[in-house]
């Protein structure tokens, strides 16, 4: 993949994220007014569709549903019922194949966010994940708080990881989307990413799977967020045991309560049609097999 420089832009954004399983801590390494972490769930535009739900007010009668193209983040606008399944830190040998099986039993397709170290290490799994339909973005290359570096250092870090990723999915399509690790971030890089044409993506439901509970209580809790809200994006993660063991049980319940599953695909043609977020250094992203 041939990375194009892109000019960073500094831009200021007041918005706020949920914490993933870190809890968030404040950092010298940026000034004051330039962070933006996180302490809850960012409204996205999905949120002005939120509503309570009952058991069942859709008519639904197949979890698929349609498919959402995508240029920025902003495009992101659910209906009520709808939800987009999201699985981050993968792929994992063992994990994410269980994964693909119980989405293909149901027919729909979800994105995962890959992280560089994870997708070099397991290329083949990489590209199976693409190849089965679903939507592949990145999420940095070894999962770093990057407002705990300054800012060269995390859009290094970013850089890494999307170049990793591309090169082990090799001929198979690597999207433009993005999630900050611990849904941590500070304005300026969210801000350089949009302006890269990067496609951030939010969370609206955390189903905290990585959290050591059981099954149910990942099904009970994530489904209990989902009907107070009515639609939203999902968080799971395809490297946990419980989140493997829960999910065919948790597609029934959202198919019998009548929700559909959102299909994100990028609009443009992929990363060869827009401006790549590059590093200074020279990015290892050779694919490797365990």
């Amino acid at each position: 993949m041939r990375l194009l420089r892109m000019v960073l832009a500094v831009g200021l954004l007041g918005i706020g994220f949920a914490g993933c399983a870190k809890p968030i801590r404040h950092t010298d390494v940026a000034a004051a007014a330039d962070m933006t972490t996180t302490a809850s769930v960012v409204q996205t535009a999905s949120a002005r569709y939120s509503q309570p739900m009952p058991n069942r007010i859709f008519s639904s009668s197949q979890l698929a549903g349609r498919t959402l193209e995508v240029a920025t983040t902003a495009d992101i606008i659910l209906r009520p019922g709808e939800v987009v399944l999201t699985f981050d830190d993968g792929p994992r040998a063992g994990k994410t194949p269980r994964i693909l099986d119980a989405l293909d039993r149901y027919g729909v397709k979800a994105t995962f966010l890959m992280l560089g170290s994870a997708a070099k290490a397991n290329p083949a799994l990489a590209q199976e994940v693409a190849r089965r339909g679903h939507t592949v973005g990145s999420h940095t290359y070894d999962h770093t708080d990057l407002t705990q570096l300054d800012r060269q250092a995390a859009i290094d870090e970013i850089a890494r990881g999307e170049a990793a990723v591309a090169a082990a999915l090799g001929p198979e399509r690597l999207s433009p989307f993005f999630r900050f690790p611990y849904l941590s971030q500070t304005g300026y890089l969210r801000t350089t990413l949009l302006q890269g044409d990067m496609v951030v993506l939010d969370v609206d439901i955390d189903s905290k799977d990585y959290f050591k509970d059981t099954a149910e209580v990942v099904t009970t809790r994530t489904l209990e967020r989902l009907d107070a809200r009515g639609s939203g994006i999902i968080l799971f993660h395809d490297i946990h045991q419980r989140t493997v063991d829960m999910l065919p049980g948790f597609l029934a319940d959202l198919e019998a309560r009548g929700y559909s599953v959102v299909r994100l695909v990028p609009r443009t043609s992929g990363v060869f049609g827009r401006s790549v977020i590059t590093a200074d250094a020279p990015v290892d992203a050779s694919p490797t097999t365990q």
